[in-house]
């Protein structure tokens, strides 16, 4: 006798007869045809050199044999699908945990919380700082929001939110020192950046058409911050031209408290939520649910 484990699939078909009585009514909870089912039983008979099931009137009966294999599978089965459903439970009650830069965090996320919770309510959801600028593809956390460059990796699921805008901003009483017509003209002032986004000033001066040299040479005079929470700050208190994302001033930008008067720009990179491979499959229905709110939120403005 073969004393190897049967096909999963053929105790599966077995099991599900077994129980309701019936090759149509197991095949309709398989989701699979009634041949299928009765290749599968008869498959299992061959494997193990007897019948388990035998027709009785219209429907079918167990053999002593299937009596003794259903007592042990239908068992195995049952437990099979407590801890499965135990599994489910605990990936839907297990919170969503969202990883974001600091600055994105602070100056984007934090003001719109409380809406983000009102609107999904049952998401659990949980926001901590990223370590990085980029988005780690084996990252434990559930998502990761954040402005990134294709191409995308293709372990893991990225969502596109919206393309990058940066501006170069300067505080109102700087700006009345100088004149904010020419974009060439914000070089004779301090410029401001972060070491995290070194190609944004070259991206920016390249679309108004500045010389190179000329903003590299401004640069080297220039200060650079951790962070871009800070970046801004100093913009603010008047110590030069910062660039930044359009994103993350725009408030400021209403308020008055800081002002783009060169404009804005697109970029290559774009607000992306990331959706690392270890999350797709327990937590893609919640990704998908926060993906389109934040494209929701971010066409608000």
């Amino acid at each position: 006798m073969n004393h190897t484990l049967p096909p999963l699939g053929a105790l599966r078909a077995f099991e599900a007869t077994a129980r309701l009585g019936s090759v149509t009514a197991a095949a309709n909870e398989l989701s699979v045809t009634h041949g299928a089912v009765s290749r599968q039983l008869k498959s299992l008979d061959e494997h193990f050199g007897v019948a388990l099931l035998t027709k009785e009137g219209r429907g079918l009966a167990l053999t002593p044999h299937g009596q003794r294999l259903q007592s042990g599978v239908g068992e195995a089965f049952a437990r099979l699908r407590d801890s499965c459903a135990a599994l489910k439970d605990e990936l839907r009650q297990a919170p969503f945990t969202l990883a974001c830069p600091g600055s994105l965090l602070a100056r984007w996320l934090i003001p719109r919380l409380d809406r983000l919770h009102a609107a999904l309510p049952t998401l659990n959801l949980q926001v901590v700082v990223s370590d990085t600028e980029q988005p780690d593809t084996h990252s434990a956390t559930s998502a990761h929001l954040a402005f990134s460059e294709p191409p995308w990796p293709a372990e893991a699921e990225v969502i596109e939110l919206m393309p990058e805008q940066i501006c170069a901003v300067i505080s109102p009483a700087l700006a009345r020192h100088c004149d904010t017509y020419h974009p060439a003209t914000l070089l004779a002032n301090t410029l401001l950046y972060t070491a995290s986004r070194p190609q944004a000033w070259p991206q920016w001066a390249s679309a108004q058409g500045l010389e190179q040299p000329a903003l590299e040479e401004a640069l080297q005079k220039g200060q650079g911050f951790d962070h871009l929470f800070y970046l801004i700050e100093a913009a603010a208190a008047g110590m030069g031209v910062a660039i930044a994302p359009t994103l993350l001033v725009e408030d400021d930008l209403r308020s008055g408290r800081l002002i783009a008067p060169w404009g804005s720009i697109e970029t290559s990179a774009r607000l992306c939520l990331w959706l690392p491979p270890a999350w797709q499959s327990g937590h893609q229905s919640h990704g998908t649910r926060l993906a389109n709110w934040l494209k929701q939120e971010l066409g608000r403005h």
